[in-house]
C-alpha cells in the first residue's frame, strides 16, 4: 500500500514538473493557430479566385506556363510583397524591385496583368488555395473535381440497344443448336442401344440426314425462325428511326488542333474564360480569335497550329470550327439557366472535357435523356425565397424532394416553342 502511495506520489510530482511547459506548449499552438487564422485566406474562394483569374498564365505546380508556377510562393516572398505585386506589377517594376525586376526580365519582359480589383483577402485566399492544392493534391481533386452526371452514368452503365439485339441473336442461334443437338443424342442413344444392323455408319447417318430433314420441315419450328427474324428486322428498324439525328459519339476534325486536355484539363483554364455565355446567355459561344491570343500572342507563337490563328486574323476572317453539340431547330436551350440557376457543371452533359484531347459528343442529347434528368434532378431551393410557396405546396401532397419535373420541367411548351 504504501509502495503505491509512493508510486502515485512520485508521478504526481512529475506531472506537477512538466505542467508549466505542457501549459507553454498550449499558449504556443494556440497563438500559432490564431496568427495562421490571421494570414490565411479562404481557400474554397480563393479556388474560384484562381481559376477566373490565374489559371490562364499560371499552375498551382511548380510547372512554368505563361507565367512561373506558383508552389512555394509564399515561401519565395511574403504575403505583403505579394499583394502589392498583385495589385500593381508595372509600379513594382518601376520601382527598381529586385525581385520583380528579375521576373520581368526572366519571361521576356511580359508585364503581369494588374488586379487592382482583388482584395487582401481575396490574394490571402488564392495562396491559401495555392498551399492546399500542393499539400494535398489527391484530396484537392477529390474535392474540386467534376461530379458524375446521374443521367450520364446511367446511361453510360446501360447495356446499349444493339448489344442486347446481339444477344437475342446469340440465343436463338444457341436454341436451334441446342434442338439439333438433342436429335444428334437421341440417334447416338438408338445406335448405342444395338438398333443398327452392320451398315450402322450408313444406317446413322441417313437417320440424322432423315432428322435435321424432319426438323427443318416442321412447320412449327419453320414458323417460329421466320417470326424471329422479322422481329429482330423490325426492332432493328425501329432502333435505327428513333436514332435518326442523334450524333452520340461525333467527334469532327476540327480547323485547328485544339486540346481541351491540355488547356482545361493541364493548364485548369476555366471553362467561362473561353466559352464567355455559358453562365450568361442561352448559348456558350464558340471563342473567338482574340481570347486565343490573349495567351497565343506571347506562347508557341512559332507553333504551325498557331499560325492558323495568325493567318485568319490577317486575312479578317473567322475559324471555321466544326460543331459538335447541337440540337435541332424546334427545341429550345439554355444554357445560363442550367448553369445559374441549376447549378450544372459542364460535365455533367458534355462528359469529362478536360480529358479529351478530340472533344466528342458524350451524350445522346435525345428528348428522353432530358426528361429523365428532369425527373431525377432535385430542385436546389435553399436559400431561394421564389421557391417558398412551392416547396410549400409540394409538400402538402408529396413527401419526396421537389423534382424538376415538379416545376413544369416535363412541360413541352418549356422546351418546343
Amino acid at each position: 500500500m504504501n509502495k503505491q502511495r509512493k508510486k502515485t506520489s512520485f508521478f504526481s510530482q512529475k506531472i506537477v514538473r512538466r505542467l508549466p511547459l505542457f501549459t507553454f506548449l498550449v499558449v504556443v499552438l494556440g497563438l500559432s493557430q490564431a496568427l495562421a487564422q490571421g494570414t490565411e485566406g479562404d481557400a474554397a474562394k480563393g479556388e474560384t479566385l484562381f481559376k477566373n483569374n490565374c489559371a490562364s498564365c499560371h499552375k498551382v505546380t511548380a510547372e512554368r506556363s505563361v507565367g512561373p508556377g506558383l508552389k512555394g510562393i509564399t515561401e519565395r516572398r511574403d504575403v505583403p510583397w505579394l499583394v502589392k505585386w498583385i495589385h500593381n506589377p508595372s509600379a513594382m517594376i518601376a520601382s527598381g524591385d529586385e525581385y520583380a525586376v528579375k521576373i520581368y526580365n526572366e519571361y521576356n519582359k511580359v508585364q503581369m496583368t494588374s488586379f487592382p480589383n482583388l482584395s487582401e483577402d481575396d490574394i490571402k485566399g488564392i495562396l491559401a488555395y495555392i498551399e492546399q492544392a500542393n499539400a494535398a493534391p489527391a484530396a484537392q481533386a477529390e474535392a474540386t473535381g467534376a461530379p458524375a452526371a446521374g443521367g450520364a452514368t446511367a446511361q453510360a452503365g446501360a447495356p446499349s440497344d444493339l448489344f442486347i439485339l446481339v444477344l437475342v441473336a446469340l440465343l436463338v442461334v444457341m436454341l436451334l443448336v441446342l434442338g439439333v443437338l438433342l436429335v444428334i443424342v437421341t440417334i447416338l442413344s438408338k445406335a448405342v442401344g444395338g438398333e443398327t444392323t452392320e451398315g450402322s455408319e450408313g444406317t446413322f447417318m441417313t437417320r440424322l440426314r432423315t432428322s435435321l430433314t424432319k426438323v427443318a420441315g416442321n412447320s412449327v419450328v419453320r414458323s417460329a425462325t421466320i417470326w424471329v427474324f422479322v422481329l429482330l428486322v423490325v426492332k432493328a428498324t425501329i432502333d435505327g428511326a428513333f436514332n435518326v439525328g442523334v450524333q452520340q459519339g461525333y467527334a469532327p476534325k476540327q480547323p485547328i488542333a485544339f486540346s481541351h486536355k491540355l488547356h482545361a484539363g493541364d493548364y485548369k483554364i476555366d471553362c467561362n474564360y473561353c466559352h464567355t455565355g455559358a453562365s450568361r446567355s442561352r448559348s456558350a459561344h464558340i471563342p473567338s480569335a482574340n481570347i486565343c491570343m490573349n495567351c497565343h500572342g506571347v506562347i508557341k507563337k512559332e507553333s504551325p497550329e498557331i499560325q492558323k490563328i495568325y493567318e485568319a486574323i490577317e486575312n479578317d476572317r473567322p475559324i471555321e470550327w466544326v460543331r459538335v453539340h447541337n440540337l435541332p431547330d424546334l427545341a429550345y436551350f439554355n444554357h445560363a439557366q442550367h448553369v445559374n440557376v441549376g447549378g450544372l457543371q459542364c460535365q455533367q452533359c458534355h462528359g469529362e472535357i478536360e480529358k479529351m484531347e478530340v472533344v466528342q459528343q458524350r451524350s445522346s442529347l435525345t428528348m428522353g435523356w432530358c426528361i429523365d434528368c428532369h425527373r431525377k434532378t432535385d430542385v436546389n431551393t435553399k436559400g431561394n425565397a421564389y421557391y417558398d410557396n412551392l416547396v410549400q405546396l409540394h409538400g402538402q401532397e408529396n413527401k419526396g424532394a421537389l423534382k424538376v419535373a415538379d416545376i413544369g420541367g416535363l412541360e413541352c411548351s418549356k422546351c418546343h416553342y
